[in-house]
């Protein structure tokens, strides 16, 4: 049988592609990549003979590799590890290289000087003014004995970020923890307990078995009586891959260290400066400007919200209530929400049935941009996996995706979206989105929380600023945009979970059809800035970690570093962090790729503003108003990056983005 990963294929033969096919197809994909790379320069320069073919030389494996990628987080097993452990570090070895070809560069630097360069479209212009500027900071200037290092730390880092993944996942799934008196589980939801009884029958235990995965570890923190429950699940998933057989402590510092030799290598100050350059922050200094200004601006109201939920504990307990251990926050805040609010948001799932979910999620995205959804069927790599497609008014396919909504333990935690196919010249896109949501349960439809509802309409964006994509370059087509842009599509599809005329598309009562009460829908309106300070303290926290790693700690790295990821987060936290609290461990945005989010993680509030500022503009002239998600379509989701991302956002709100939209929205405009 041919190998299935050897020919690009639109619907993926997922249910043929075996561990035994990935050495093979990559070794193969790799080599022909290599030649075609090669044979560039031998003629006169013109664009399709080099960054056409540039363009073309690696589609084939870069497809490949996302397949054989996404199988190993989806449906993992020892032997598809072991072959992707196995081609990964070639593939690294392989990109890095492309920029450290002497012939590639100077063909490439020969055809800038043509009449044809300076004639070409916009957008090919840009590519040409990328991909040479991406050369330079890539290696393409340096020595043979600097390239030679170059590769051998791209290599390094494509090793140990992949173990670091591995580790984290192999982690999550070594715990395990069965609780058989019932009375330990007072004040869980039904749900939840539900979930963790089914959860022990899967593995033929009596009692109730809880795991590391979201959805078991989020009820626990937030509605558990039982505070010593509450202490071992907040220890163990804030201590994952911090010791053991899958410690990740060297990994981190590794890491970090590769990541500083890059970036001097490269003639830059630190990795911040080296990633950020083709930003839209710019440098690592900018983004440490914007996250101290926006903490300084939330400080007061980080205060205020902490005070009064440590009067509201006393109120409960006395005087003499015992400070807050980290573990004690989303329960007590949970306490104090329900009596401000007189809102449990475990009310609000019989209203979000996954499947209507998804519907409603496919109605409103109709709406707005005057598309189509329906079933598309194609190979899956999991019985409940589901396909659709997306179809253009004039009735053609803009795009494929699957759909991957519960968690397994061979599947790693976390929701994402992953592009696979970007189609040009007017072919289909094909991608995906998972997620890990509260799953269906003894025949029961999965019922979800508002908050993973808002995940799927996050995960959603991402997936249409694929679909949509009208990019003639591939390389500049739908996500691949600046990492600090990336997230806007995304998180602006939030804003419509929080607005009657969306949720009434969707939001039905399984059982009766009923919409969400008037007095329930207020109620949750009324909390969106709750403890708004605080989540946004959290991610301010995070960002601030992620760049003084980067910046501070990588160049004077005499500190222990858990101590010192410790102490950044203990300024971001209402509560005293414990001495084993290791976080860091297991955080994949910094650690689980070459690059990913490190030096970038600021990048989630950078859009934050973006999205709460542009949606602003629906907001005005109606969330599901079809004129305004064109312009938003036509502007922002069909164009990549085309154009300077400040340009596409100056073209659909007509000015440079404002701070202050986000600020009221989050409450804090006051502070």
């Amino acid at each position: 049988m041919q190998n299935p990963l050897l020919e690009i294929r639109f619907e993926v033969p997922f249910d043929r592609i075996s561990p035994s096919h990935v050495v093979p197809a990559i070794s193969t994909l790799i080599e022909e990549a290599e030649q075609r790379i090669d044979a560039i320069g031998d003629e006169a320069p013109t664009y399709e003979n080099t960054l056409g073919e540039l363009e073309r030389a690696t589609e084939t494996l870069e497809w490949a590799m996302t397949v054989v990628g996404h199988l190993e987080s989806v449906a993992t097993t020892a032997e598809l590890r072991e072959a992707y452990n196995t081609v990964q570090p070639l593939v690294s070895a392989f990109y890095s290289g492309i920029a450290l070809k002497p012939k590639l560069y100077e063909a490439l630097r020969r055809f800038a000087e043509t009449d044809e360069a300076r004639s070409l479209s916009p957008t090919k212009a840009r590519f040409l003014e990328k991909t040479l500027r991406d050369f330079k900071r890539h290696g393409a200037e340096l020595s043979e004995e600097g390239k030679a290092r170059l590769r051998e730390i791209d290599v390094a880092l494509a090793e140990k970020t992949t173990k670091f993944a591995q580790n984290v996942l192999d982690a999550t799934q070594a715990f395990e923890l069965y609780v058989e008196d019932e009375a330990r589980l007072s004040g869980l939801p039904e749900s939840a307990k539900q979930a963790a009884r089914a959860s022990a029958r899967e593995k033929s235990k009596e009692g109730y078995r809880f795991t590391l995965q979201a959805p078991s570890v989020i009820p626990v923190l937030t509605y558990a009586d039982d505070a010593a429950l509450r202490e071992t699940i907040y220890r163990a998933f804030n201590s994952r891959a911090a010791s053991g057989p899958y410690d990740n402590r060297t990994l981190v510092r590794e890491i970090l260290a590769l990541r500083q030799k890059k970036a001097e290598l490269l003639g830059y100050a630190d990795f911040s400066d080296l990633v950020l350059e083709d930003r839209m922050a710019k440098t690592g200094e900018a983004a440490m400007r914007f996250v101290d200004d926006l903490r300084a601006r939330t400080l007061p109201a980080f205060a205020a919200e902490n005070a009064a939920l440590e009067a509201f504990r006393k109120e409960l307990e006395g005087e003499d209530a015992p400070p807050f251990k980290p573990w004690d926050l989303s329960y007590y805040a949970e306490k104090q929400r329900r009596a401000r609010f007189d809102f449990d948001e475990e009310a609000l799932r019989p209203y979000f049935p996954a499947d209507r979910v998804l519907e409603g999620l496919f109605t409103i995205v109709q709406e707005l941009y005057r598309v189509e959804i329906r079933p598309h069927s194609m190979p899956v790599w999991d019985p409940k996996v589901e396909t659709f497609g997306i179809y253009d008014r004039d009735g053609s396919m803009l795009a494929a995706f699957y759909v991957d909504l519960y968690p397994r333990e061979n599947k790693r935690d976390g929701a994402w979206m992953n592009p696979i196919l970007t189609g040009l010249d007017g072919r289909p896109h094909l991608g995906l989105f998972c997620g890990n949501m509260s799953p269906p349960i003894d025949g029961k439809p999965a019922l979800l929380t508002h908050n993973e509802v808002e995940t799927l309409f996050h995960e959603f964006g991402h997936l249409l600023h694929h679909a949509f994509s009208r990019v003639e370059v591939r390389s500049l087509a739908g996500t691949n945009v600046a990492w600090d842009f990336v997230e806007l599509p995304s998180q602006i599809m939030e804003n419509w979970c929080w607005e009657r005329e969306a949720l009434d598309r969707f939001a039905r009562h399984h059982a009766t059809g009923e919409p969400i009460p008037d007095e329930l829908f207020e109620r949750l309106r009324a909390t969106r800035t709750y403890r708004a300070a605080n989540a946004q303290m959290r991610q301010l926290g995070f960002a601030t970690l992620d760049l003084m790693l980067h910046r501070e700690w990588v160049k004077n790295p005499t500190k222990d570093l858990l101590a010192y990821a410790r102490e950044i987060a203990a300024l971001h936290s209402p509560a005293v962090l414990e001495p084993d609290y290791a976080m860091i461990t297991s955080f994949g945005h910094l650690f689980a790729s070459p690059t990913g989010y490190a030096a970038g993680y600021y990048s989630y509030k950078w859009a934050e503003v973006l999205d709460a500022d542009a949606f602003s503009r629906f907001a005005k002239e109606g969330v599901l108003n079809p004129e305004v998600g064109k312009a938003f379509r036509e502007s922002i989701l069909e164009k990549g990056d085309s154009a300077d991302p400040a340009e596409l956002y100056r073209a659909f709100m007509g000015r440079d983005p404002k701070l202050e939209p986000l600020l009221e929205r989050s409450g804090l405009l006051a502070a």
